[in-house]
């Protein structure tokens, strides 16, 4: 990357000031070379020589720009923008019954979104034909090359380490020990990451949704098995195994009620315990069925207790509140007094604000930093490759 930033000039100073260049024009419209001396610190050789070698490399282009009336005079000044379409990248979501894919340039602009509903009961091989033919989708809609794809970020529920391997994937028939990341990479000539579906709602939401601006989130994302992602001081906190914010397990530690049973409104357990079966409890809670209510009660009290444990722990500024969970009536005063009764210094408690593309938006947030630290890297070539 570093060679393409600067036309093949590979020294440390060259690319560093290729990367101060590059980031004052991508965070503007089009600019003069005057303006661009001003906000680098550069001397003006030095910057035209830098952009010299960015319109080389296909990141920067010279745009005409309308003079003021005719009243210019002398040598008209020469107009540069970063061209975001010189690159692409995706967010994806695996998930449980949809496929969901973001399409970006290389600013995060979106160009494209397509979801695609799945049987819960596929196989990976199939689930992962329908990835490809996801992907496929929305490049072709928006006329894209898969070759002008810089970085590909997938979300996916269960545990995932480093290398993009599900460790534990319970959700999905044939995820667990899947090694996700090798299997999609065949797909791809770019970067591929992946990482679990609460981390990157964490993401999400504190890019673009409720936690924009705090720098302690949790994000519980209230499914089946509960489970998190939590951001210190702005940052992803993965765990050492990638298994941090698994709250769903919580109830092993006394063995208590399991969620089918919890939710069960006939003593004995759902069977199966699938999104229907729940959103059929809690349907009948809100047409004022006690036993269902009863169900539901007991089901958000374990879910306030899962809270209150990272709570504790974690000490956030904010919960955001996600998954099926987010639409259930009254789900915040209940969280917010029992959090206050159970923790020492309760947080804030939001409903999440991005919906069903939260995910997938995450997974383009992951994305988009992999390209950044591409695009402003100063690393000699080979320390990190694209």
């Amino acid at each position: 990357m570093a060679d393409r930033l600067t036309g093949g000039d590979s020294s440390l100073l060259r690319r560093i000031n290729a990367a101060v260049t590059l980031r004052a024009l991508r965070d503007g419209q089009s600019v003069t070379l005057t303006q661009l001396v001003g906000d680098t610190g550069l001397s003006r050789p030095t910057v035209e020589g830098v952009i010299e070698g960015l319109m080389e490399s296909g990141l920067v282009a010279e745009v005409e720009h309308t003079q003021d009336n005719g009243r210019q005079r002398g040598r008209p000044a020469r107009w540069f923008r970063f061209r975001a379409e010189a690159g692409h990248i995706l967010g994806v979501e695996v998930g449980v019954h949809d496929i969901r894919v973001i399409l970006a340039d290389l600013t995060g602009e979106v160009l494209g979104t397509h979801a695609k509903p799945v049987g819960e009961t596929l196989d990976a091989d199939e689930r992962l034909s329908c990835v490809r033919t996801t992907v496929a989708e929305v490049l072709r809609k928006a006329g894209v090359s898969r070759d002008s794809l810089w970085a590909v970020a997938v979300g996916t529920p269960g545990i995932v380490d480093r290398e993009g391997t599900v460790r534990l994937g319970t959700a999905i028939p044939g995820w667990t020990g899947l090694d996700l990341g090798a299997r999609l990479r065949r797909s791809f000539r770019c970067p591929v990451v992946i990482e679990n579906d609460a981390n990157l709602a964490a993401i999400a939401e504190h890019w673009q949704g409720a936690a924009v601006g705090k720098g302690d989130v949790v994000f519980v994302m209230a499914g089946l098995s509960p489970g998190a992602g939590s951001l210190i001081n702005g940052r992803l906190h993965r765990g050492f195994g990638g298994a941090a914010g698994e709250i769903g397990a919580l109830h092993l530690l006394g063995q208590e009620a399991t969620p089918e049973r919890l939710l069960s409104t006939t003593g004995k357990p759902l069977d199966p315990l699938d999104e229907a079966a729940v959103a059929r409890v809690l349907r009948l809670a809100r047409e004022g069925d006690e036993v269902a209510q009863v169900a539901m009660d007991r089901f958000l009290r374990r879910l306030v207790h899962d809270v209150a444990a990272l709570v504790l722990a974690l000490d956030p500024e904010l919960v955001v509140v996600g998954g099926w969970a987010a639409g259930l009536d009254g789900v915040l005063e209940p969280l917010r007094e029992q959090l206050e009764l159970y923790c020492l210094r309760a947080p804030e408690v939001a409903l999440a604000s991005l919906g069903s593309e939260v995910v997938a938006m995450g997974a383009l947030r992951v994305a988009l930093d992999h390209v950044e630290e591409q695009l402003f890297a100063v690393d000699p070539p080979g320390a990190s490759a694209r």
